[in-house]
């Protein structure tokens, strides 16, 4: 056969195989890279959504106290309200039965009432004028928080479309996980070892931690059936008897922040500009909520390069 009638069989070839097979499947490597890509944006986004979550939650928080202080302040600016009202019939009816008794003599008494009534009205003027302006500043702060809310719901609202997408995308990129793998995600078993024996507060969350070990990734959920990376760090320390938000910079700005020399078991070391957490564990290794598609485990404190380093107050 000649050159030329071997180019000619050649391109006939190239042009009757399907358009899928002209071009060659992505790597393992390739569809990791793209997998990791995606999931650490959507962690972002996750991350962002607990934030707003958590302002919602403190916002609802302070719109209910706000309301249970205005039911009761309304109660007694009413009732003080009144008390002038019956302080102004009283003294009108002594001010009458007081001209009689002034043309028979003796309006020392008279004096007296009229002098009493006259300061008790200025003392529940006083309450009312401290009331009312207790009122104007509670009435101010409810349509503060509801400007608040009503922010926070549009914010919502973007994040959740914003969070679709990215899921969308990673729903592809897991087919063609499974294809290349076999499986979409990597399941996780719990930890069989021996638990490190911490003192105190610290050794709760700790063990906490291990005994979560396998659990799978879960956005936004803090336990026991699945975490995200602030959702396990709050849901380890909640045993143990503290509170952090579900948010690794909120979390961040509630710790007491260390140096690398001063980490012990029970800290959180954080990564990723604060768009992620683990605790610290000791021997330097941490426990954290890795990504979608994964478990919690185990993992060196420098599997990413840390932000910083905090301890729980």
């Amino acid at each position: 056969m000649s050159l030329r009638a071997l180019v000619l069989v050649t391109m006939a070839v190239v042009v009757a195989l399907p358009a899928g097979m002209a071009s060659a499947e992505p790597s393992a490597s390739e569809l990791t890279a793209k997998i990791n890509k995606s999931s650490a944006e959507l962690e972002k986004v996750v991350e962002a959504y607990n934030k707003l979550n958590e302002e919602t939650k403190a916002t609802k928080k302070e719109a209910g106290q706000v309301a249970d202080r205005l039911g009761p302040l309304q109660k007694q600016l009413d009732e003080a309200q009144s008390d002038v009202g019956d302080i102004a019939v009283a003294a009108y009816q002594t001010g009458r039965l007081g001209t009689a008794g002034a043309l028979l003599g003796g309006s020392d008494g008279l004096l007296d009432r009229m002098s009493a009534l006259d300061a008790l009205a200025r003392e529940r003027q006083t309450q009312i004028d401290a009331f009312q302006a207790t009122r104007e500043q509670l009435s101010t702060d409810q349509q503060r928080l509801a400007t608040a809310r009503s922010q926070q719901d549009a914010q919502a609202k973007e994040l959740q479309a914003r969070k679709k997408k990215i899921e969308a995308d990673l729903d592809k990129l897991y087919d063609l996980r499974k294809a290349a793998y076999g499986s979409a995600t990597s399941s996780g078993s719990g930890y069989s070892g021996k638990i490190p024996s911490v003192s105190g507060k610290a050794g709760v969350a700790v063990r906490y931690a291990y005994n979560a070990i396998g659990t799978p990734y879960v956005w936004a959920a803090e336990g026991p059936n699945g975490y995200d990376c602030s959702g396990l760090t709050l849901a380890a320390w909640k045993a143990a008897g503290k509170s952090l938000p579900h948010n690794a910079a909120m979390q961040w700005d509630k710790v007491a922040h260390i140096s690398r020399s001063q980490l012990a078991a029970g800290d959180l070391v954080f990564y990723s500009g604060l768009g992620h957490v683990a605790l610290y564990v000791g021997g330097g290794q941490v426990i954290h909520a890795p990504t979608f598609g994964e478990s919690v485990k185990l993992a060196s404190v420098d599997m990413m390069s840390p932000y910083g380093y905090g301890r729980v107050r």
